[in-house]
Parts: C-alpha cells; structure tokens; sequence
C-alpha cells in the first residue's frame, strides 16, 4: 500500500516536499516513480528512483527543479518540487514498479499506485 501526502497550494516559485509511505511490502525491492495527471490530461511520468537510489530519472519539464530521494529505513520516497509552475499544478502519485526488466516512464510498468495529492501552482 502507497500512501502519497504534502499536496497543497503554492504560489509559482515556491516549494512543496511530497512523501510516499509504503507499506505491507519489501520497500526496497522496488523502483519508485511519481507521475502527474492534469485535468484533461493523460498521466505523465515525473521521474523515478532505483531501488538502492543510487539513480535517478527526470522528465525535461522537471530537470532542475524537482529532486527525487528514498529512505528504505522508513519506507518513503520523497519529492522535493521547488521552482514550481503553474503547469506544474496536477494531482501526483507515487508508484512502485517490483519488475527486473522495466522502462520507467511508463505507468504500465508500475505494479502498485498511491491514491494521489493534489497540486495546484497559482500565478
């Protein structure tokens, strides 16, 4: 089970910190991803983590600006959003993806979802 959190509204330029819980599961047998989903709009891949954390992955309209970490001690992925975008505003999940072969920007190669938390970005 994946518990996403830290949502809220923010005003362009500032910062949020999500956090994905996991528990009921080897934590660290699994890659992390966060995706985003706007309104109207298909759910896109963030970016994702290894499941040591030693690598990390970021789509271009992220480079920079978000910062993905994971604490297997704790069970929690993490997602610092800074600079944020009023594009930016979505609702975002966490995903564990448990395969040895995968691609991770695609959602089909996650096996379990968080509920989601919402963003909003004002300008």
């Amino acid at each position: 089970q994946l518990q996403a959190s830290g949502g809220g509204l923010v005003q362009a330029g500032g910062s949020l910190r999500l956090s994905c819980a996991a528990s009921g599961r080897t934590f660290s047998n699994y890659v992390m991803g966060w995706f985003r989903q706007a309104p109207g709009k298909e759910r896109e891949f963030v970016t994702a983590i290894t499941r040591s954390g030693s690598s990390t992955y970021y789509a271009d309209s992220v480079k920079g600006r978000f910062a993905v970490s994971r604490d297997n001690a704790k069970n929690a992925v993490y997602l610092q959003m800074n600079s944020l975008k009023p594009e930016d505003t979505a609702v975002y999940y966490c995903a564990a993806c448990g395969r040895r072969s995968y691609y991770y920007p695609l959602p089909d190669n996650y096996d379990y979802w968080g509920q989601g938390t919402q963003v909003t970005v004002s300008s």
